[in-house]
């Protein structure tokens, strides 16, 4: 009895392990599978096409023309059925069959079915945005009207708020449809780490405590998605950065500037990159074409000519310059997505081939692949 229970919890804990470990996709051979974090095939290269994983499901096509969705065992949680597939978010999918969008559930199953919306929207963070005529509002996963279309645009909610637009001007509301901040703005950004950035009648600034600050003469304000306390800002055609009360903490100095990792950032300035600390200092010289943020593994990638390589904190090559990098995959670029090394590894480019490298600059099991994303 105790060996049959023993051999239950080592099957059980495999599948946990199975279930819940990061893949990448990558095409090799013109066909595609996933990896792991150890350069092995986890699904094998066998589909037409497939996208990255999201809430554990990938849509895939075991040949040209439809589509269906796998587990991260290779295994077929939803038939190929569908003509276009979007990814899974809230357990809930968007599809394209007989010219039809609806959503399904992970089982497969045509669900929300009595929505009245003029257009089927993805679902982001347990909510989708409907449309009636002119008007757009949200639904939640039961297929509930949790805020009635009144807005003449809105996006999705991140972080517990949603930018939407009334009367030419936008503002933020919650999850009930109450207003965070009323539409009064000609811009407004997302909350981030519980900053808000606004722009009214041509002045940017910040909403601190519901009123908004005015960052006199700035031109144009980065939001705080990156960096907690601290983000960039545009003056007299030169960028800085200033604080989360809206003062300038770095002259705007600078041409182009990206965040702060590791406590450094690259800025550029006459056509050059380099590093500066949280107090505006050099610390790395400006020698690069381009160059990146720090990875947590303390290398950032920066161009010196035409190719990439990487530098540690100190401004030392530990990686040659010989690749290309980029920050998605074959799939369409995020905002924000992370250049060079995440997790202990980086994606890259040379020739025409791609594959992973570690901090050591060593290739992840000496494999290349036509394409390649990042790990999900």
């Amino acid at each position: 009895m105790y060996t049959k229970y023993f051999l239950i919890l080592i099957l059980f804990t495999y599948s946990l392990e199975v279930s819940s470990q990061k893949l990448a996709l990558a095409n090799t051979d013109g066909k595609f599978g996933y990896i792991t974090t150890t350069g092995d095939w986890q699904i094998p290269a066998t589909f037409k096409n497939a996208k990255n994983f999201s809430q554990d499901l990938a849509a895939a096509a075991a040949n040209d023309k439809l589509w269906g969705f796998i587990n991260r065992k290779g295994e077929w949680a939803i038939k190929p059925q569908y003509d276009k597939v979007k990814a899974f978010d809230s357990g809930v999918a968007v599809v394209l069959k007989n010219k039809e969008w609806f959503y399904i559930n992970t089982k497969g199953e045509k669900t929300l079915t009595t929505i009245n919306t003029d257009k089927v929207y993805d679902f982001k963070n347990g909510y989708a945005i409907i449309r009636n005529e002119d008007k757009v509002g949200f639904i939640n996963t039961k297929g509930e009207v949790v805020i009635a279309p009144k807005f003449s645009k809105a996006f999705n909610f991140v972080n517990g708020y949603a930018k939407v637009k009334e009367n030419e001007k936008w503002g933020l509301i919650d999850v009930s449809g109450n207003y965070f901040v009323k539409t009064i703005f000609n811009k407004i950004s997302n909350v981030y780490n519980n900053h808000i950035i606004a722009c009214k009648d041509e002045s940017y600034g910040l909403i601190i405590n519901g009123e908004f600050k005015e960052v006199v003469g700035a031109q144009k304000i980065w939001d705080f998605s990156i960096n907690k306390d601290i983000t960039y800002a545009k003056k007299d055609d030169k960028i800085g950065y200033i604080n989360a009360s809206g003062d300038w903490v770095i002259q705007p100095d600078f041409d182009k500037v990206r965040p702060f990792k590791n406590g450094l950032a690259p800025v550029n300035k006459d056509g050059k990159w380099g590093y500066i600390d949280t107090t505006g200092k050099t610390i790395i010289p400006f020698t690069f074409k381009d160059a990146e943020v720090f990875s947590t593994d303390g290398l950032a990638p920066v161009k010196l000519k035409k190719l990439w390589g990487f530098i540690d904190t100190k401004g030392a090559l530990v990686i040659k310059d010989t690749y290309e990098i980029t920050a998605g995959g074959f799939s369409i670029f995020k905002k924000n997505a992370q250049k060079g090394f995440v997790n202990g590894l980086a994606r890259v480019k040379q020739k025409k081939s791609w594959c992973f490298l570690n901090t050591k600059g060593e290739i992840l099991k000496n494999m290349w692949f036509e394409n390649l994303e990042l790990f999900r």
